[in-house]
């Protein structure tokens, strides 16, 4: 006679609303979700195998840290932040990274150094393999292991929240030439090694300033459009063709 799985065996543990938070952000952060793409919550719940009841509270969490949007009517989309957004995100992250870095100095032990050195060594492979998308997510991982090194819990929330953003910021706002994407990449490993040179022998205000240098470069990689496109004239496009 076959054995019967017990029932705690047979189900699975249910998902927290913390979990599904933390698979959307990484989705986010991985570029599976670009700017504009429709979460519909009958989908989503589908998924992960909950109620609508319980992904609505999630898209509103996601909505008050900017990185969806909620509009009625319409539903929730991924965050498609402007120029003046964008810029504001940085100016931020210039703020209070420098002293994210500073505290990290103070408190990192070998193994956060080693963390360090892991991320930019990964970084730089998957810059060499062209995989930018998996290049800017672990130059926020860099920079999300600074943070909790800094035992700054609220810093720490913030960049967390800073860092989603950027990731749409960058899908939206990166060069469109591959050769200008490899570049910039590029500079993000050496300004991060050039970072950790700094950390390595615990300069505080030269990490800081390598920190504000590294994120005014990133922020002038960003190309945006100086015009709005000019719309398609439909008759051209679809008419009839005139006779000669």
């Amino acid at each position: 006679m076959p054995a019967v799985a017990s029932a705690g065996a047979a189900k699975q543990p249910a998902i927290s609303d913390a979990e599904i938070y933390d698979r959307i952000v990484s989705a986010i952060l991985d570029h599976h979700l670009p700017p504009g793409t429709k979460l519909v919550e009958d989908r989503l719940a589908t998924a992960f195998g909950v109620s609508r009841t319980r992904i609505r509270p999630v898209l509103v969490r996601l909505a008050n840290e900017q990185v969806v949007t909620l509009t009625p009517n319409r539903g929730a989309a991924i965050a498609q932040p402007t120029e003046q957004e964008a810029r504001e995100v940085f100016e931020v992250r210039r703020m209070i990274e420098p002293t994210l870095v500073q505290r990290f100095i103070d408190r990192a032990t070998g193994a956060d150094m080693a963390a360090l050195v892991a991320c930019i060594d990964e970084e730089e492979a998957a810059r060499a393999a062209n995989d930018m998308r998996r290049a800017i997510r672990l130059s926020g991982e860099f920079h999300f292991r600074i943070a909790e090194g800094a035992g700054h819990q609220t810093l720490l929330r913030i960049l967390r929240e800073l860092t989603s953003r950027t990731s749409l910021i960058l899908m939206t706002y990166s060069p469109t030439q591959a050769r200008e994407r490899y570049e910039a990449t590029a500079c993000g490993c050496r300004e991060h090694r050039a970072l950790l040179d700094a950390i390595r022998l615990r300069d505080a205000r030269e990490a800081a300033q390598r920190m504000v240098d590294h994120l005014t470069r990133v922020e002038s990689h960003l190309h945006f459009p100086t015009a709005e496109a000019p719309q398609p004239d439909l008759i051209s496009l679809f008419g009839a063709p005139q006779p000669a």
